[in-house]
């Protein structure tokens, strides 16, 4: 897929859903990182905002990223009008060719899943390396398919996250590998349905 069929994929997605006026941030999200001193955050396909709109209210200074330019004009406005603008950042990022400069306490990659050719291993690389000391890399992937989701190939393999770890390949010497955990919850779809997903999630802590 190309550049321009990946950004027609993704605007044609957030375009066809009504934009949410409180977006929820992802449940895995706030169990983890409640409780942890805010810093600088990177949110990898911010989608909506949800995560990116509830670590700038808990004190995070947040650079959301999309391949979308409907989902981060969305979250730019979201921003301004929740007066979070100067506490969230929103960038266009295909993230096959750019990633976004600076370091980060935490990096948060939620269902960074697409039908683009993105080499997924490398951008997580690439965000643990972004980390400072002490920074966290919160990667969340589906372990399972939702009723709603746009990805409803029956024999889609969902990596878990020891194999995501692996594919990422860090030293660790550099990087520990503090959690690995698959994990079931209810979700709630956009349309108000409800279905029991499970997700695969992965913390990685940057020690040196």
């Amino acid at each position: 897929m190309s550049t321009d069929e990946a950004l027609t994929f993704w605007d044609g997605f957030y375009a066809s859903r009504t934009e949410a006026v409180d977006p929820r941030p992802n449940a895995r999200l706030t169990e983890t990182v409640t409780g942890l001193p805010p810093g600088d955050a990177l949110d990898l396909g911010c989608g909506e905002g949800g995560d990116s709109l509830w670590l700038a209210r808990n004190g995070w200074r947040v650079t959301a990223v999309d391949v979308s330019g409907v989902a981060v004009e969305r979250l730019a406005r979201l921003a301004r009008t929740g007066g979070l603008e100067g506490a969230v950042t929103a960038e266009r990022h295909d993230l096959r060719a750019t990633f976004p400069g600076g370091t980060f306490d935490l990096v948060s990659a939620h269902y960074l899943h697409t039908p683009l050719d993105l080499d997924r291993s490398a951008v997580l690389r690439s965000a643990a390396h972004a980390l400072r000391p002490g920074g966290r890399l919160l990667v969340v992937d589906h372990g399972s398919t939702a009723p709603w989701s746009w990805n409803q190939d029956p024999d889609i393999h969902y990596p878990t996250p020891q194999e995501v770890a692996a594919g990422i390949g860090l030293d660790p010497a550099s990087w520990t590998v503090e959690r690995t955990d698959v994990l079931r919850r209810t979700a709630t779809g956009p349309g108000g349905q409800t279905a029991e997903v499970v997700d695969h999630l992965l913390l990685v802590r940057r020690t040196a």
